[in-house]
C-alpha cells in the first residue's frame, strides 16, 4: 500500500461503514474479504472542556484488541491457515477466540495461570483451546513456541503485520472525531505497545497524505510500577527496553515484562515529545473506580492507571489547563470483577 501526497480524505474514508473498515483506503484488507464483528468507531466521551475518554470497551469482546484481531485473522484466513495461536494476558485471547469462531478456524491460546477467570471462560465460550501456564505472558509465549504444530499461524504481537494495522485505526478515528485537529496529549495504558505504535504510524501516514502537519499529539505510555519496562527505558535513555524482573500488577494487560514493540514505543514517545509514567500499583484499582464515577465509562484497571497518570502529569505541570487531553479506556472493567 503506497500513500500519496495530497490524498483527499474522501478517497480514503468510506462513511457507509460505522466501523474501522471505513478507513478501507489505508488498510491492507478490504471489508468485502474481512472477518468482522463490527469493530472500531468507538465513541469519544467528553469529561470536561479539555478532557475526553476514548472508550474501547464498546468493541466486540470488550476491548481494543478486537481491532487488531479482526485484521490479523482476516489476513491469516486469506492464506488458508489451519489453526491460529497466540499468547495473551487476557483480552487478546478473547478477541482471537471470537474472530477465530467467526472465521470457522481452530484457535489455541496460552495464558498465565492467574489470568482472571472471566477471560479464560470467554475463550472457551467461543470454542478455543486454552492452556494456562505458570508465570507471565512471556512464559505463555515460550510454551507456545515449544508446543506449536507445523500448521499453526502465530498471531503474537508483531509476529505478523496486520494487528498493528487494525490498531492504527484508533488514530484515524481521533482525526475524524476531533475534526482534523488532534488532541495535544494522548494518554495510553501500555503493555505490549502495539496500540501506541499503531497510532504513531497513523499520524505519520496522515502527514504523508497531507492531512496534518509535522506536529503530533504528545504520546504518554502508562504502566504499573510493578511492571514498567518502557518507563525504565525512557528514564535511562535506552534504545530498547530491558526485561522487567518479577512483574506484578493486577492490571493484567500491563503485565508484559519484555514487550517486543518496546523499542518502537520508546521511539514513538521521543519523537512526539511524550513521556512514560509508572503509576503505583496500589492506586490503579481505586483510580479505575474514580474514572468510572467521573465519566460513566466502565473503566478497566489499565484505564485506571491512565486516569491516575493524568492527575500526576497535571500535578507536575507536564500538561496544563489549556492542553486538550485524550485518555484511553482500553477495555471493559467487568471482566475483572
Amino acid at each position: 500500500m503506497r500513500l500519496k501526497p495530497e490524498t483527499d480524505p474522501e478517497s480514503v474514508i468510506d462513511r457507509s461503514f460505522s466501523s474501522l473498515w471505513r478507513y478501507r483506503g489505508v488498510l491492507p484488507i478490504q471489508p468485502e474479504g474481512a472477518i468482522t464483528l463490527t469493530e472500531g468507531w468507538t465513541p469519544v466521551v467528553p469529561v470536561d472542556a479539555t478532557t475526553w475518554v476514548k472508550d474501547e470497551a464498546r468493541n466486540p469482546t470488550g476491548s481494543f484488541k478486537a481491532r487488531g484481531m479482526s485484521m490479523a485473522v482476516s489476513g491469516a484466513v486469506a492464506l488458508g491457515v489451519e489453526r491460529l495461536v497466540a499468547p495473551s494476558a487476557g483480552n487478546a485471547a478473547g478477541a482471537l477466540a471470537a474472530y477465530g469462531a467467526a472465521a470457522g478456524v481452530e484457535v489455541l491460546v496460552a495464558m498465565p495461570e492467574d489470568t482472571p477467570r472471566a477471560f479464560v471462560e470467554e475463550c472457551r465460550h467461543y470454542g478455543a483451546r486454552v492452556e494456562l501456564v505458570p508465570g507471565t505472558i512471556s512464559d505463555a509465549g515460550r510454551w507456545l513456541g515449544d508446543n506449536r504444530s507445523p500448521g499453526d499461524f502465530d498471531l503474537s504481537t508483531l509476529k505478523e503485520p496486520y494487528r498493528v494495522e487494525g490498531k492504527k485505526t484508533m488514530g484515524y478515528e481521533l482525526w475524524e472525531q476531533f475534526e482534523g485537529d488532534l488532541p495535544d496529549v494522548i494518554i495510553y495504558p501500555t503493555g505490549g505497545g502495539t496500540g501506541l505504535v499503531g497510532m504513531w504510524k497513523a499520524f505519520d501516514e496522515m502527514e504523508t497524505m497531507g492531512w496534518i502537519g509535522p506536529a503530533r499529539p504528545r504520546l504518554v505510555a502508562v504502566q504499573s510500577d510493578g511492571c514498567a519496562p518502557i518507563v525504565e527505558g525512557m528514564r535511562n535513555d535506552r534504545e530498547r527496553t530491558q526485561p522487567w524482573p518479577d512483574p506484578k500488577t493486577k492490571a493484567y494487560g500491563l503485565r508484559v515484562p519484555n514487550p517486543i514493540a518496546g523499542f518502537l514505543c520508546l521511539r514513538a514517545l521521543r519523537q512526539t515529545k511524550g513521556t512514560a509514567v509508572a503509576v503505583p500499583e496500589k492506586d490503579i484499582i481505586p483510580a479505575a473506580a474514580a474514572m468510572s464515577a467521573a465519566t460513566g465509562v466502565d473503566a478497566c484497571p489499565e484505564a485506571g492507571a491512565a486516569w491516575a497518570a493524568l492527575g500526576t502529569l497535571r500535578d507536575q505541570g507536564w500538561t496544563g489547563g489549556e492542553d486538550r487531553v485524550l485518555v484511553f479506556n482500553t477495555g471493559t472493567g467487568i471482566k475483572y470483577r
